[in-house]
């Protein structure tokens, strides 16, 4: 099971690191991890891994209110159970757009910016568990995410 289950649950906690001073990455440069070769694994850490995935959500810039899709239109109305289809959906559609994004990372960015944009909407909908659930169930993604370390 992914790792970073405990940094998407931070992402709804109050961590320091929205000041961006105190974020940290877990890249120097895309896909450049930060570790050496021949250096023990780097230790887990979920705010280096939150700080990550809100980086990954800024870094999206669908603006949801205009986009037509059927499962958005039930997500922004609070339907939770349709997240991982319009997550699905929205990052195809933003990786097939853009070339240079590979679609494990359209869908992180997605995925982090719908959720964190829905909670703000309907907050009482939102918990940790869609971004983990939508993550767990996409076996490309989580292997993509594993493969960085996470």
């Amino acid at each position: 099971m992914w790792c970073g289950e405990c940094a998407v649950e931070a992402l709804f906690s109050d961590l320091p690191g929205e000041d961006e001073s105190d974020c940290r990455s877990l890249e120097t440069e895309p896909g450049e991890p930060v570790q050496s070769a021949g250096e023990p694994p780097i230790k887990f850490d979920p705010i280096v891994v939150t700080s990550r995935l809100r980086w990954m959500g800024d870094q999206c810039n669908m603006d949801f209110e205009r986009v037509s899709s059927e499962a958005l239109a039930a997500v922004l109305k609070g339907k939770m159970e349709k997240f991982g289809a319009a997550v699905g959906s929205l990052s195809r559609s933003w990786s097939d757009q853009n070339p240079e994004l590979v679609y494990e990372r359209a869908f992180l960015c997605v995925s982090v910016k719908l959720l964190m944009h829905v909670a703000k909407k309907v907050p009482a909908m939102v918990h940790p568990n869609e971004l983990i659930e939508v993550i767990n169930g996409n076996s490309q993604v989580r292997n993509y995410i594993e493969a960085c370390g996470g």
